[in-house]
């Protein structure tokens, strides 16, 4: 695993890259709110040791719950660009992120992202990614009207039935939407919390599941068979 930088304007930011097989699928990883994504290096390390190249730029924490259209912008722009860097031409591309992580992918592949009334995201869609697995994914942003239609790739979603923050209602959303026309795999872990999906939670929580790195070595072999599809 190397860590790379990668200019945005006058700015750069870090990104993580597992270099994989030329063949097999390319995997770029949204990151959550407290934006490293080393913090989920069981997912990580599975996807390359599966043959993907990995791609997981850095951010800095949101310090709020409820995100701005700035910071919003700025995540799905450096996903973008991470992969215009590191992406090889022509690959199959999956989309693999964590909640707020996975919003972002969600509006990469088409949804219209709002944060109230009259207040929609301006995330253009990106072309190259062709499948999406979702973890604790908050679809508050996706609740206007015709906001999911335009989301075309199959998704993969997990949730934890003990998830305060992004419970199962919200991905069922996802499922209730737009199984009419593409598939929608939901996974919904019995006792897993919203930060079960990390091999390092935030401080001061409680993790609710027992044995996690069983969980976590188990739910990133699935993501990785989705992946391959």
């Amino acid at each position: 695993m190397n860590i790379d930088k990668v200019d945005d304007g006058s700015e750069s930011f870090d990104v993580s890259v597992r270099k994989g097989k030329a063949s097999a699928p390319l995997v770029l990883f949204a990151v959550g709110a407290g934006g490293n994504p080393e913090r989920h290096v069981t997912l990580l390390d599975t996807l390359t040791e599966s043959g993907c190249t990995v791609i997981a730029p850095h951010f800095s924490r949101l310090a709020s719950p409820r995100p701005t259209e700035a910071e919003l912008t700025l995540r799905a722009r450096r996903l973008c660009l991470a992969l215009d860097v590191f992406g090889q031409s022509g690959a199959t591309v999956s989309g693999v992120g964590h909640s707020i992580g996975a919003a972002i992918l969600i509006a990469l592949t088409g949804g219209q992202m709002w944060l109230g009334p009259s207040q929609r995201v301006n995330i253009s869609a990106d072309v190259r990614l062709s499948r999406l697995a979702l973890l604790a994914p908050p679809t508050g942003f996706f609740q206007a009207p015709n906001a999911l239609d335009a989301v075309r790739p199959p998704l993969q979603v997990w949730v934890g039935s003990a998830d305060s923050i992004t419970p199962p209602a919200q991905s069922e959303l996802l499922t209730q939407t737009i199984r009419g026309w593409q598939t929608v795999d939901l996974r919904v872990i019995d006792g897993a919390g919203h930060f079960s999906f990390m091999d390092q939670s935030p401080p001061n929580t409680i993790e609710p599941l027992q044995n996690k790195q069983a969980f976590l070595r188990e739910h990133s072999s699935e993501i990785c068979r989705f992946v391959h599809g």
